[in-house]
């Protein structure tokens, strides 16, 4: 059943008003496929195959993703035991007064939203909030045509180091 949901969210391109700010998350809009690693106490705890989709939204105002892990292709009905069986959506849209993408991550399995603010920096796109009163930190990194590295950190109770908790490596889908 059509209801034009898709071709009334989808943009075939960044709205002019946000200028170069659209390049802050428009170098990744495309699908990309990866594998990911989970972190407990700085080892290697468990990994998945991952993938995520980005396009422009609301008439190029917003970038829309979903992230999925395990990848479609390898989705069984049952849970997975590692933990990571994600299979959510992020909104981001630009704020003009403070520079910054509002984010906001929601998966609906989990039950879990997390709000962040986004900027770039330098190369990097960075992202900070909280989850369960704690800091977190996500970062896009190595970000080039072909690929881009993504990690997750939250802050130590010592509230200066923060601690790896997810590393995704991606590499571009052919359209």
């Amino acid at each position: 059943m059509d209801h034009g949901l898709i071709e009334s969210l989808v943009a075939t391109r960044p709205h002019p008003s946000l200028g170069a700010h659209a390049d802050t998350y428009g170098r990744v809009i495309g699908s990309w496929t990866g594998e990911l690693a989970r972190f407990q106490e700085g080892k290697s705890a468990a990994s998945a195959s991952v993938e995520v989709h980005f396009a422009w939204v609301l008439e190029g105002r917003a970038i829309q993703d979903v992230w999925i892990t395990p990848a479609r292709t390898e989705r069984r009905s049952n849970v997975n035991d590692s933990g990571l069986d994600w299979y959510g959506s992020t909104l981001r849209v630009f704020e003009p007064s403070t520079g910054a993408w509002n984010t906001t991550w929601i998966d609906p399995m989990s039950q879990l939203r997390i709000e962040l603010v986004g900027r770039r920096q330098g190369d990097d796109i960075v992202q900070i909030g909280t989850r369960g009163g704690r800091p977190i930190r996500w970062i896009f990194s190595e970000i080039t045509a072909a690929s881009f590295t993504w990690r997750g950190h939250i802050l130590s109770v010592d509230g200066v180091t923060w601690t790896p908790e997810v590393e995704m490596k991606f590499r571009r889908l052919k359209p």
